[in-house]
């Protein structure tokens, strides 16, 4: 089942010294989740942000909290995330020694599961666990870093997994993290996906209301 597109502002790339009023200026141009990506220095080449983070952010929004950890251990910090006010978890494939039981375990503490998958990750490893998820996020840049330039083969992928999600009548939501901006979107959403995560196109330059709100529009016209 298709969904309607969402846009889902990365952290990453705004003020960290004005957050909350970058998270409010994204949700004005209808972004309707917060990105938030968490990384160990590690799993990936880079130190970002973590629970009190989180914390802090969830007494100034109510929109979804959506944490995505690049981590090397993420069950040890699934807890913290859920008393942070988390309501979104997604744990990558590569990480997870047993990801069925990370995957109980995010939905024990009361958060929606997610599964991320790295470029190099064939969709098909998840066939199994679908049924489990409340999305699957898959980067179209090599996690750690923001600004990238977007993968083309990574609208394979999407494909692959739209027609999956339909093979096996499931209503997962399909997300996108690296490369998303005005030039790309469209391709994306007409592949499949319908949560798109942007960082530096919409905190980078300009305004981010309006940033969000091109970045929408662009995308519900690829439906």
């Amino acid at each position: 089942m298709a969904h309607a597109p969402e846009l889902a502002p990365s952290i990453l790339a705004a003020d960290f010294a004005h957050l909350a009023d970058s998270v409010s200026a994204a949700e004005a141009g209808g972004a309707t989740i917060v990105h938030v990506d968490v990384m160990d220095g590690h799993f990936v080449p880079n130190i970002t942000i973590g629970p009190p983070v989180v914390k802090s952010l969830r007494k100034f929004t109510k929109l979804p909290l959506d944490c995505h950890l690049m981590v090397t251990d993420p069950d040890q910090f699934v807890p913290a995330f859920a008393e942070a006010g988390a309501d979104w978890v997604s744990v990558h494939y590569e990480a997870c020694r047993h990801l069925h039981r990370s995957l109980q375990l995010i939905a024990h503490h009361g958060m929606k599961a997610g599964i991320v998958i790295n470029p190099a990750t064939r969709v098909d490893v998840l066939t199994q666990i679908l049924p489990m998820v409340h999305h699957v996020l898959i980067m179209s840049v090599n996690p750690g870093f923001g600004g990238q330039k977007f993968i083309p083969f990574s609208l394979d992928k999407i494909r692959q997994l739209s027609d999956l999600r339909s093979q096996l009548g499931l209503n997962f939501r399909i997300e996108v993290d690296g490369g998303v901006d005005m030039e790309t979107v469209g391709q994306v959403v007409s592949a499949g996906a319908d949560l798109l995560v942007s960082g530096s196109a919409i905190f980078g330059k300009g305004n981010a209301t309006e940033n969000a709100r091109r970045m929408l529009e662009a995308a519900r016209g690829a439906i």
